[in-house]
């Protein structure tokens, strides 16, 4: 049974996650910040991470790259759903930045199920993401 790490602060992301993994038959850890979740890579191995962007108390770059670091053999799939109030101005493009910081893939939130379960599915089967695409479809 392949084990995920979930880190994200946001209670409600995560749990929606976790159930959704776990009915299809994966061993979900959830962690709710990046602390959280860098202790339990240290206490359990995992086939797959996934980690969100942007949590308080570790900034979401900041937690992408000591993921990678810490654990460069394990699959990263980074989350994001933040934007830009203001349309006027154009938003840097936060998961392909996560991209060049070690992700394998990046979800941008709110993302389907098929979208997720695609992306472990890739990482799981050691698939290397498209060059053109940032995002499961």
């Amino acid at each position: 049974m392949p084990r995920i790490l979930v880190v994200d602060d946001d209670p409600m992301v995560g749990a929606t996650i976790e159930v959704l993994l776990q009915r299809q038959g994966f061993d979900v850890t959830l962690a709710d910040g990046g602390e959280a979740g860098l202790a339990a890579l240290e206490t359990q191995s995992y086939d797959v991470m996934l980690v969100d962007i942007f949590m308080p108390h570790m900034r979401g770059f900041e937690s992408i790259r000591i993921f990678h670091e810490r654990a460069p053999a394990i699959p990263l799939i980074a989350m994001s759903g933040y934007a830009f109030a203001s349309s006027a101005s154009p938003s840097p493009d936060f998961l392909r930045m996560a991209l060049e910081l070690g992700a394998s893939r990046c979800l941008r939130k709110p993302f389907t199920p098929e979208a997720l379960l695609t992306s472990i599915r890739e990482c799981l089967a050691g698939e290397s993401a498209p060059k053109d695409k940032k995002e499961a479809p």
